[in-house]
């Protein structure tokens, strides 16, 4: 028994070493303050969290919600409650903050964020994520129309090469892009 006994003590001392060693590397890779800010600066200047603070309201609003379908007599009083309490955890929201600061910090460089940060507090910039979305929206229509128009042509002109390779002529519809060709007659058996 002692020798399991020692052997136990081993390999705990084992496992925090080795925990101590993977740890100790993690904090060389941390991000420094500097990098961490300019990081929070892109975050600023990109506006990408913002989108984030819908999500306490929105959780909210479900709880009270459900609380009021299950106890539909203390609607206000349950109101009342989720706003206090909903107010209460409204700090957290800051470490949402740095958790994306964090992640920006290990996926760019200081000099990569700089430059970010100092592009979109330009006037392009501003003026990119106010109308990027609609020139994306408008880019992606394009993109189905022009997809349309080549799977079309590109159907047409196939089936058109196709038709003169082929034994039997086929029925116009069967040519029509998307359409499923129709099935070939059967042999005649003599």
């Amino acid at each position: 028994m002692m020798k399991f006994a020692g052997f136990g003590r081993a390999a705990i001392v084992a496992v925090l070493f080795s925990s101590f060693a993977a740890i100790v590397p993690a904090k060389a890779d941390e991000p420094s303050e500097a990098h961490v800010k300019a990081a929070r600066d892109t975050i600023n200047a990109l506006g990408v969290t913002s989108q984030f603070d819908r999500i306490l309201p929105m959780i909210a609003e479900r709880l009270k919600a459900g609380q009021i379908q299950a106890f539909p007599d203390l609607q206000e009083q349950i109101s009342d409650i989720v706003d206090k309490k909903a107010l209460e955890l409204a700090p957290r929201r800051a470490d949402l903050e740095r958790e994306s600061a964090m992640i920006y910090a290990k996926t760019f460089s200081a000099d990569e964020l700089k430059a970010i940060a100092d592009f979109y507090q330009t006037e392009p910039g501003k003026k990119l994520l106010k109308d990027g979305p609609i020139a994306m929206r408008e880019l992606l229509k394009a993109a189905d129309i022009w997809g349309a128009g080549v799977d079309r042509d590109l159907g047409n002109s196939v089936s058109a090469e196709v038709q003169k390779l082929a034994p039997a002529p086929l029925p116009a519809d069967a040519l029509t892009p998307g359409a499923k060709p129709a099935a070939p007659a059967p042999a005649k058996k003599n």
